[in-house]
């Protein structure tokens, strides 16, 4: 049956000389996998070059809902990203949100409001001529919400530990290592409170700046099963030195 999604295109794999499958988050069924035949050939009514990392498409698909390989009957780019394909920090900043989204998104099903995060971020990021050095940063928080592990101020005050297991604030300093403290607990808390605007103007030492990240990225791995290792990471950590 012909259904019209929208989707972020996550992962191209090759399936055979001239075919490959294709993961797409869909606004319409969460994560799928595609098959695309023929899509490496120069006259291909679907190019595999459609469906580069993070870019936002539209979609006629078949849709079975016993799982397994779907296919694609017409996409398109909408909008056509301007400044992501080009831009050297921007398509590192790309590469390094689609790597953690595959990741993330494996198994996850639909969810609108989880889709037009994604979406809205995307266009932010090609549009804006903002600072980007902290936007990861926020999306990683933000993105946290969705997948249901935001992290927690559980009193009206600021707390000097944040406990990367349990994901709150908390006075105590936790019996594990997953934990941040003074100065990067403050950091991350006003990272929670900021807008991407906002966090273009926040100030933060590189060696700081890293440190968060890595840490962030051990809070999802902490709450996502499979999560893995994010080989982006050492990009950026070369972008925004």
């Amino acid at each position: 049956m012909l259904h019209k999604t929208k989707g972020i295109a996550l992962k191209t794999t090759s399936y055979s000389e001239n075919s490959i499958i294709v993961h797409i988050y869909t606004e319409q069924f969460g994560m799928q996998s595609y098959i695309i035949n023929g899509a490496k050939k120069p006259k291909a009514k679907i190019h595999a070059n459609l469906f580069q990392p993070l870019h936002p498409l539209e979609m006629v698909v078949y849709h079975k809902d016993n799982g397994g390989l779907q296919h694609i009957k017409e996409a398109q780019h909408a909008p056509i990203l301007k400044q992501i394909p080009l831009d050297i920090i921007k398509s590192s900043l790309a590469l390094f949100l689609n790597e953690v989204l595959y990741k993330a998104l494996k198994s996850q099903s639909p969810d609108p409001f989880l889709f037009h995060y994604i979406q809205q971020s995307i266009h932010w990021l090609d549009q804006t001529e903002d600072n980007l050095a902290n936007f990861h940063l926020v999306f990683l928080i933000k993105l946290s919400r969705f997948l249901g592990f935001l992290p927690l101020q559980t009193s009206g005050k600021q707390l000097p530990y944040f406990d990367l297991m349990d994901g709150i604030f908390t006075t105590n300093l936790p019996a594990h290592t997953h934990v941040l403290q003074a100065p990067h607990t403050e950091i991350l808390y006003r990272l929670l409170q900021m807008t991407f605007e906002q966090s273009s103007s926040l100030k933060m030492e590189k060696e700081d700046r890293k440190f968060l990240l890595e840490k962030l990225l051990e809070f999802y791995k902490l709450h996502t099963e499979n999560f893995g290792t994010v080989h982006a990471l050492y990009i950026l950590e070369e972008i925004f030195q």
